[in-house]
């Protein structure tokens, strides 16, 4: 499978001044449960990492002290995940006592000639090593040895921490607008060590899941309710019910032979195009940004098996689907997923932006488009094994992962 992020310019030019309310929920949804959980099988690991270019390298103490300014501004970086005893519940984030910022943080040096194919097997293998869950999540990297002087910074979280927007508006609250350090920043104390008894997440959990109770009696009231109109309760009914068939369907297209073979490890490749460029072809051709995005790797795709004589007309392929609204506290995981029977066969660029944006179109317009977002409530409730047997068979069925991210539009 491959899976690709692209990262455009963002129109969130004031993220830095948010505030830093990030990653303030004390508790896996269902969703960041399943992706956490899923690890039980390696294949299936939730790894996101950034990687930013440097003009010049910076300070190595003046860095380090960054970030623990920016652990103490964004208690997420100090907390680790705790599990409810026999997994029932859903997991909870701690501060950890034991947090020691040189274990996540750390800088290496780029064998030579320091270019960009040096810099992204290094890349490869900060991110193929699984995070130790007993710390926090998260890792830094500085890399230096790049030519003219220049340096590289790779973040790399778990997926349950963030979506890639999320991802986004952290780098955004962050990062200085100058190089010049501003003693005037917020400062925040160290926060206070939590060690949480299992046995009293479950209970808790129970108490709130009991309290709840009220408010889905009046949701089933409400729905009662409805059934005055019942042609229209039937109508709905059988519209969300055929939606939710679609959407939990698998893609009609078969697998590519190509691609079927998985392993544990990863390639990173980048190639740069200029975003007013890709913009513009996009809008040529009556599509938006992220349909010109998806015609282009499908595009080569086309090219690679025609290369390797083993041509395929489609591609069971996945995407997000933001669900994120402007209310929405920053960071953690608000998406939902489509699986989509993709073309490749079609060589005109501008059609196939058409069929694809017909296909986007339709995925985010379907009633149950979180329908998998639905199954992940009762799946999270699973052992660890289970879910990733059950969370695989999804998974593994997709040739393509991509996802399109705005970036930061402010200089930094």
């Amino acid at each position: 499978m491959s899976a690709v992020e692209n990262v455009t310019g963002s129109d969130q030019a004031n993220g830095a001044h948010a505030g830093p309310a990030w990653g303030t929920a004390r508790e896996m949804n269902a969703l960041e449960t399943l992706m956490w959980r899923a690890e039980a099988d390696p294949r299936l690991r939730s790894t996101v990492c950034g990687l930013e270019l440097l003009d010049r390298a910076p300070d190595w103490d003046r860095l380090v002290a960054a970030h623990d300014w920016a652990s103490r501004l964004i208690p997420r970086f100090r907390q680790r995940v705790v599990e409810p005893p026999l997994g029932l519940g859903v997991p909870t984030w701690a501060v950890d006592g034991d947090f020691d910022l040189h274990y996540h943080l750390r800088r290496a040096r780029l064998p030579a000639p320091g270019g960009w194919r040096e810099l992204l097997a290094a890349a490869e293998q900060v991110a193929m090593t699984p995070f130790d869950q007993a710390r926090s999540p998260w890792e830094a990297v500085l890399f230096e040895g790049l030519g003219d002087g220049r340096a590289a910074y790779l973040l790399k979280l778990h997926h349950s921490t963030s979506d890639g927007m999320g991802g986004i508006q952290l780098l955004s609250m962050l990062h200085a607008r100058g190089r010049v350090h501003n003693p005037d920043k917020p400062q925040r104390p160290v926060p206070e060590a939590e060690s949480p008894s299992g046995v009293g997440l479950v209970a808790q959990q129970i108490v709130r899941d009991v309290s709840g109770l009220p408010r889905m009696l009046r949701n089933a009231s409400a729905a009662l309710t409805s059934l005055g109109r019942p042609d229209r309760a039937a109508r709905d009914a059988i519209r969300f019910g055929g939606s939710l068939r679609r959407v939990l369907a698998d893609p009609d297209a078969a697998g590519s032979p190509l691609l079927a073979g998985r392993s544990l490890s990863w390639r990173f490749s980048a190639l740069d195009v200029e975003f007013p460029d890709l913009r513009a072809a996009s809008k040529a051709a009556s599509g938006t940004l992220n349909d010109g995005f998806l015609a282009a790797l499908l595009g080569a795709f086309r090219i690679y098996h025609e290369e390797l004589g083993r041509p395929v007309s489609t591609m069971p392929i996945a995407i997000p689907i933001s669900v994120r609204r402007d209310a929405d506290a920053a960071g953690g995981n608000r998406f939902a997923a489509a699986r989509l029977t993709a073309p490749v066969s079609i060589p005109d660029p501008a059609e196939r932006i058409a069929a694809l944006g017909e296909l986007v179109r339709t995925a985010r317009a379907e009633p149950a488009a979180n329908g998998l977002g639905l199954l992940a409530s009762p799946l999270s409730r699973l052992p660890g094994p289970l879910v990733s047997q059950l969370s695989g068979r999804l998974t593994k069925a997709n040739d393509l992962q991509a996802s399109n991210v705005p970036g930061i539009r402010d200089e930094v």
